[in-house]
Formats: structure tokens, sequence, C-alpha cells
């Protein structure tokens, strides 16, 4: 991979090494938004030094209230205790479409005033987090490029990697936490895109207390870890449209996540399973075709209708209507194979399966309504979870970023825990019967 040294972070292009990593995931933990952050937050509340939030949404709902009451018991709890004030940064990139159209373009970002932290997000005041050294930023950069990105990093110690935003969509989310190295991978990709030039987080004597903690910890953790591949992607602001039906899709930005998914397809051998909001990645769909040409099993599971008008924008197509493209061409296939002789050595197509999510009857308004999980798992031995979707705008603008796990065990709880959610939660849109 050749050094990309104008995208922002690009630290890693020069040694890819770095990506590589060890944890200790816990069991995925499913459900919607709000179920998740009642998940994450207690031990938000537990901080004792620094806590890092980013998000890409940030909307008026039940999980900023409860992000909001959790910031203001940890606050309290410092003030009561007589402990230094802990120091709490907040990232997000989408607040409104005003804020977008008009925000900064500068690497810096923005980065509100305390007196703003109330009126323009719907934090408490600041006379409300005595306790606390809040900072909050955001980037964006037009036309499309979020900061898409979602993790939560307590006391340098563990990571939990949500799928969901702070904001009020009732949609099927996956959150995992993580101890170990890859915990410091968060840090190092937080603080070369959030804080480029420094700044107050932390102050160096916290960062050293912390980082010792972790290094005591880390030959047990690399004993019992799992292999880990961490995968950022930086944005990009050329969408690198093809208007023309003639003109081939360009090729995507060679970003780690982006090389190492596109590489992940092509050498699958057995099955690959997708579970995403939306699939309209060229790269994704090509890669998928070539894997059921090689016999492998793809199942697909996404939801019909979400977000139409984003993909429109950013892809120029749908979901619905990659997914016809990708069963048209497929049937070709299935023509082809059945018109030669089997003894030619044709290998056999694998088998395609793409079901919709829907959501369950009777649980009322806190049953989620759309699949918003990000999850690839191969062979049943590689689990990618993080923020990107494999849609055209994940693999082309948006920064995105993922975890990749290497092991057959969690690959298997992955498996399970997501089978036993999925009950009464799909409907089928196609199925080969070969």
């Amino acid at each position: 991979m050749l050094p990309k040294l104008r995208e922002h972070p690009n630290y890693f292009y020069k040694n890819p090494d770095v990506l590589v990593s060890n944890s200790i995931p816990d069991p995925l933990i499913l459900g919607s938004g709000d179920e998740i952050f009642q998940s994450v937050l207690p031990e938000v509340e537990r901080a004792e030094s620094e806590l890092v939030i980013v998000t890409c949404f940030w909307a008026r709902s039940s999980s900023r209230d409860r992000l909001n009451s959790s910031l203001q018991k940890l606050s309290s709890r410092v003030v009561q205790e007589g402990k230094p004030r802990i120091k709490v940064f907040i990232g997000l990139s989408s607040v409104s479409l005003l804020q977008k159209l008009f925000h900064t373009s500068s690497t810096n970002g923005y980065t509100y005033r305390p007196s703003e932290w109330q009126s323009k997000l719907g934090l408490p005041s600041p006379t409300e987090l005595n306790g606390l050294d809040l900072t909050v930023k955001s980037m964006f950069f037009l036309p499309f490029s979020v900061m898409h990105p979602k993790f939560i990093i307590v006391d340098r110690k563990t990571v939990f990697l949500p799928s969901c935003n702070v904001s009020w969509e009732t949609w099927f989310e996956g959150c995992v936490r993580l101890a170990g190295p890859i915990v410091a991978k968060f840090v190092d990709f937080w603080s070369s895109f959030w804080l480029p030039h420094g700044g107050t987080f932390p102050s160096e004597s916290q960062a050293e207390h912390m980082q010792s903690h972790l290094n005591e910890d880390r030959p047990a953790m690399i004993g019992r870890g799992v292999l880990s591949v961490f995968l950022p992607s930086p944005h990009h602001r050329n969408p690198c449209f093809r208007p023309f039906p003639w003109q081939r899709a360009m090729a995507p930005p060679a970003t780690p996540l982006n090389v190492f998914l596109v590489t992940l397809l092509s050498s699958a051998t057995t099955t690959i399973y997708i579970q995403t909001p939306n699939v309209t990645a060229p790269p994704v769909l090509s890669g998928l075709l070539d894997a059921l040409q090689r016999g492998v099993d793809v199942h697909i599971v996404t939801s019909e209708r979400l977000m139409i008008l984003e993909q429109l924008v950013t892809a120029g197509t749908t979901t619905t209507q990659c997914l016809k493209g990708l069963i048209r061409r497929y049937k070709r296939f299935l023509v082809q194979a059945n018109s030669r002789d089997e003894e030619a050595g044709l290998r056999s197509l694998g088998q395609l399966r793409i079901e919709y999510y829907t959501p369950r009857s009777g649980r009322g308004i806190a049953e989620p309504i759309q699949s918003h999980l990000k999850l690839t798992i191969v062979d049943n031995q590689w689990v990618v979870l993080g923020s990107g979707n494999l849609d055209r705008a994940s693999f082309y603008t948006s920064q995105e970023l993922g975890v990749a796990f290497l092991d057959t065990a969690f690959a298997k709880n992955v498996v399970d825990t997501v089978d036993a959610a999925l009950q009464g939660r799909k409907k089928l849109y196609f199925a080969s019967t070969i």
C-alpha cells in the first residue's frame, strides 16, 4: 500500500504493521441504540481520569439524555470525592443540515464554546459538569465527508465499538467491548485526527500513568487475546462519480479498511455473511459475485428502505437496485453453469441468500425498525465490526473505522448471538436452489 500523505490521518501508511494488534473482546451485544447505551454507560460513569466519546450523528434523543445523565453523575462523583477533574472529549460530525453546510473546512474542526454546549448540542450546562474538563469538537468536510466512526474509550483501558450514534432512530444495533493492546490503536487514531496539534488531552503525567497501567497488563492480555487488525479509513472529499452508464466505476481509495474488506472477500473459501444497512459499493458487489463463482456461499441481511435519499445522493442508486443486479448476474451464471458439461471441470456456484430485516410484531416502539449493524464474517473465522457500511459513501467519501478479529470461537459467538437475535426479524428476498 503506497503512502497517502495527503490523507488525514495517514500515520499508518508509512508502517502498516502498526495496525496489527491483539484484543480481548467481550461477547457481542445487540439491541436498539438506546439499549446499547444502557449497557455501555455504567462503565462511562466509573471513569477515573479520561473519557473519549466519538460519534457521527448527534441529535435530541433518549440516548443523548442517558449520556447527559451519565456525565452529570460522573461529574458529581468527582466533586464529592474531591478528585481532579476528569478530562472528557466528545467528537461529533453531524448535528444538522445547516451545521454541515457552514462547517469550517479546517482540519482543526470546530470546538464548541462552553456557552454553546447546552444551546447548540443539548448538553448539560457547564455548572452541571464542574467535575469534568470537557472539550467538544465537530469535524465535517463538504460535500459528503462525515466522520462516521463511533467509539468510546474509558481511561485508555477499555473501548466500546458500537454501530449506533447518539441519535433518535430505533434501529437494530451492535456493540463490542474491547480490552488489551487494541485500545492504544484507538487512542492513536483519535489523537492524530481529533487532536492533530496536541492540546491539553491528556496532561503528560496522566498519559504516562495510564500507559504504565496498560503496559503492566499487556503480557497477560496478549497471552489470552485475539489477533486483531485495526482498520481506519480516512475521508475523501472527491466522491469520484462516474455519471455516464458506459463509464466503469472508479476504484475506491486504498484505505486499510477498504483494502482489507476487498481482500477478505476475494480470499473467502467457504462462506461469507454480511449484515449491513445498505449494499451499494461496486467493489463489494463485484467481490460477492467473484466469490459465488468460486463456490463460496453468500448470505446477506440488509434493510429494505433505509436512507433512500442519502443512497441516491451519494451512490446514484439504491440497495434494492443493486441487489436486483446482483441476482440478475447470479442467474446468468446459473444458466451458464447448467449449459456446460460438469465433466469439463466447472466449479459449482456458491449459494446466494438475501434477506431483509423486518421488525418483530408485538414489541411496540421499543422494537428496532431497521438494521444498522455493520458485520462481515468470512469462513467462520474472520469477523469485521465497526462503522463502515458496505455502501458507496463508506467506501469513497466518509471516514470509517473497523476492527477485524481472527478467532473461530469469537466468530461462533457472534454467529450464534446474531442468529438468535434475528429470529422473527427477517423476510426472504432471494434464495438460490442449487
